[in-house]
């Protein structure tokens, strides 16, 4: 029997030390706490869009407004707010190099930004519709100016004055005048009119003519030699 409930005894956990006891409570504290912020951190998540509902709401509401800027805020609200102004059927950009000071704008569908807005609000400049519009007029007469340019062809370049007008002086108006000159065949390097070289006779009458030696070749080779 007493064999028996000492078996017993020492199969039983032993009680925890005051070390143990303590690292358990901080335990128990720390999840706690954290249970906590996460409670605050989802409530004031619910009250923020909440916020941003009103806000979005009366944008809409109010038919003097196309567009509003918001404060800057962190990834977590610009999601929230985007999300928002989705459902509610409008259009939002988020503006700024920074994360921490990049912000959200919307606009109403009707007046949806167009992309040179859009360019001016990501380089941080105001947008002005009439720069805008004085803009883009240039652009299309410079465009429209390099069409007709390109249809001319290249630009005759003509200097700004002529070089015998400039020397004159020097040379005299009628030096290059004077001095140019024809060049000419001299006959004594055996240069012949090509007007002399054509044969004028016909095929037939050169070949006569060629006979007309052969035999007269011929006949002379046959004269009996006299000694």
């Amino acid at each position: 029997m007493a064999d028996l409930l000492g078996s017993i005894l020492s199969s039983m956990e032993k009680p925890p030390s005051l070390g143990d006891q303590e690292s358990r409570r901080k335990a128990r504290e720390q999840a706690a706490h954290l249970k906590k912020l996460q409670e605050q951190d989802k409530q004031q998540k619910v009250e923020f869009r909440k916020r941003m509902e009103k806000e979005v709401s009366d944008f809409i509401q109010d038919s003097g407004q196309v567009k509003k800027k918001f404060q800057p805020m962190n990834k977590i609200e610009r999601s929230i707010l985007h999300d928002v102004v989705e459902v509610a059927g409008l259009t939002s950009f988020s503006f700024g190099e920074d994360d921490d000071c990049r912000y959200v704008m919307i606009f109403k569908k009707e007046f949806a930004p167009s992309d040179e807005e859009l360019d001016s609000y990501r380089h941080g400049e105001e947008w002005d519709p009439q720069k805008a519009e004085e803009k883009r007029k240039l652009k299309e007469l410079a465009q429209k100016q390099e069409e007709e340019a390109a249809k001319q062809g290249p630009a005759v370049v003509s200097p700004a004055s002529d070089y015998k007008d400039k020397y004159s002086h020097l040379i005299g108006k009628g030096a290059a005048k004077d001095a140019a000159h024809m060049l000419q065949a001299n006959k004594t390097y055996g240069c012949v009119p090509v007007a002399n070289k054509r044969d004028t006779r016909s095929i037939e009458e050169a070949m006569n003519e060629i006979r007309a030696k052969k035999r007269l070749r011929q006949s002379g080779e046959e004269l009996p030699t006299t000694s």
